[in-house]
């Protein structure tokens, strides 16, 4: 038998409390607040938000947050507009009010429900007409199951099993309901009990006394929740059933004051999360405001190691070639998440940063569908529509990689150049590709910048590539030497037919 351990003093130490484990809530539960909170304006579509990664960064700033805070975390990256990140600043600068406040709020994190649907979805109904036969039944059925008893008439026996009947139908027609309900009721009432103990913080003191009066309100008698006595309450005198109308009626009453207590609570847990996040972030700064896009030694917060990156766009378009495996995609998700937290949170992996309210859309993993029968260059057009859509509504930054790559060199070059040129003249667009004729056909509105890597950093300079590698990876990859010699001398060929279409054709023979 294992000893247990004995402190300094003599006393015998209690075992360590378990690590808490945050319940695994599913996207659609996280994603239910920003859907349904009143004037969300959603700046980030679900493309960019697969495309840019969001949902692995979500989950890394939803460490040790409730659902609470999840959920407003997630609203924020969807619609929030130019967050100044003042309360967050406060709680990374105060050391002593970042712990008081993670205490109050330790006991959201006992959610396993999310609630934003129950009170920013549909009203709830109000209790049903018939709702006070169900104070009656049970002295009913106790009255005839005595005088059954005392008398013993037949009758009085019928009734009584008639009423116990008619009480098991209720408790099993309600039955499901009721388990439900519990949960939603569960975690609202955490939610009132960390909004009453917030009541020492400035922005809480005013209503966290109404916050306990209501909590209370929708607890259950003490009687009702002793051991044993309450499952014979349940079934016997319907307490449940019961407690369940009365205590959603009081929720249908209050719902104004209980969505301002979600939206307080959830914003403070999620400020909590970002200060947490921060902490531990290998470099951060506040962004400032301003029209162009200035990002100094930027990184992507998932990558361990990312190499820092100065960038930069004015008002006009940007597109960016380099070799194959240099990093593009990442410079992308990289430029595009920062501007996303810039306008969402306040702040940017940087040392500097300047960046424009503009929301971010992207174009980066079309894939085709095999369910739909839609092919992946009609994937490809279906953003494309989408994109322009979406232009054509207010000015935004669009982030592209390699557009149009599901059809023939020609057809995907024309495409991409008409689409390109389009959004460029409609907002801002920061697009690599590797047809680096594109740089050239739309020069009248985009900067051509060439991304390498020196040293581990990345390195932009003006211009396009001039030394590709695509033929020179065969050989890297382990491809035989004689098809690495056909593939540069067929190369070869197409760059000169590209000046003189009338060349022959090249001999493939070895």
């Amino acid at each position: 038998m294992k000893k247990r351990q004995v402190a300094a003093h003599g006393r015998v130490s209690p075992p360590p409390l378990p690590a808490m484990t945050d319940y695994p809530f599913v996207p659609s539960d996280v994603a239910f607040y920003h859907r349904l909170a009143p004037g969300a304006d959603c700046l980030v579509d679900d493309h960019t938000w697969d495309d840019l990664l969001l949902p692995a960064y979500s989950a890394e700033l939803a460490r040790e947050t409730s659902i609470f805070g999840q959920q407003e975390l997630h609203r924020r990256l969807r619609v929030e507009q130019g967050a100044s990140g003042e309360r967050v600043r406060a709680l990374l600068a105060d050391e002593g009010l970042r712990a008081q406040t993670q205490t109050a709020c330790k006991d959201l994190r006992d959610a396993d429900r999310e609630i934003s649907e129950t009170l920013f979805g549909p009203s709830l109904p109000a209790l049903p007409r018939w709702l006070p036969v169900l104070r009656w039944l049970p002295l009913a059925f106790v009255a005839s199951l005595v005088a059954a008893l005392a008398v013993g008439w037949l009758l009085l026996w019928g009734a009584a099993v008639v009423l116990a009947l008619v009480m098991c139908a209720i408790q099993v027609r309600h039955y499901e309901e009721v388990q439900e309900w519990a949960r939603i009721l569960n975690s609202t009432q955490l939610m009132l009990r960390v909004h009453t103990l917030l009541g020492r913080v400035a922005t809480f003191e005013d209503d966290a006394a109404q916050a306990g009066k209501l909590n209370r309100r929708m607890s259950r008698s003490l009687f009702a929740d002793m051991p044993g006595v309450g499952d014979y309450g349940d079934w016997f005198f319907l307490q449940n059933v019961r407690h369940y109308f009365k205590s959603r009626e009081v929720v249908r009453t209050n719902i104004d004051f209980l969505r301002a207590s979600f939206e307080r609570v959830a914003a403070l847990d999620a400020d909590l999360a970002l200060a947490r996040h921060l902490l531990v972030a290998p470099v951060h700064c506040w962004a400032e405001r301003g029209e162009e896009v200035a990002l100094e030694a930027v990184v992507h917060p998932l990558l361990a190691g990312a190499a820092p990156l100065n960038f930069g766009m004015g008002d006009r378009s940007v597109f960016i070639s380099g070799q194959n495996g240099v990093g593009k995609s990442t410079l992308l998700r990289t430029v595009g998440l920062n501007l996303i937290t810039a306008r969402a949170f306040g702040f940017c992996y940087a040392t500097r940063a300047v960046t424009p309210l503009l929301p971010v859309y992207s174009s980066m993993q079309n894939e085709d569908a095999l369910t739909s029968g839609e092919s992946f260059y009609m994937a490809e057009l279906r953003r494309g529509q989408e994109l322009l859509t979406l232009a054509a509504q207010r000015p935004a930054l669009f982030i592209i990689d390699e557009i149009f790559r599901g059809t023939n060199y020609l057809e995907s070059v024309s495409a991409a150049a008409a689409v390109l040129h389009t959004l460029a003249q409609q907002g801002r667009v920061m697009v690599a590709s590797h047809h680096l004729v594109l740089a050239s056909l739309l020069s009248d509105c985009m900067d051509a910048w060439c991304v390498r890597r020196s040293d581990g950093r990345w390195q932009l300079t003006p211009g396009v590539l001039g030394d590709t590698n695509g033929i020179a990876l065969l050989s890297e990859r382990g491809f035989a030497p004689a098809i690495t010699s056909k593939a540069n001398r067929i190369h070869t060929w197409l760059s000169d037919y590209m000046a003189h279409p009338d060349a022959d054709l090249p001999q493939l023979t070895s």
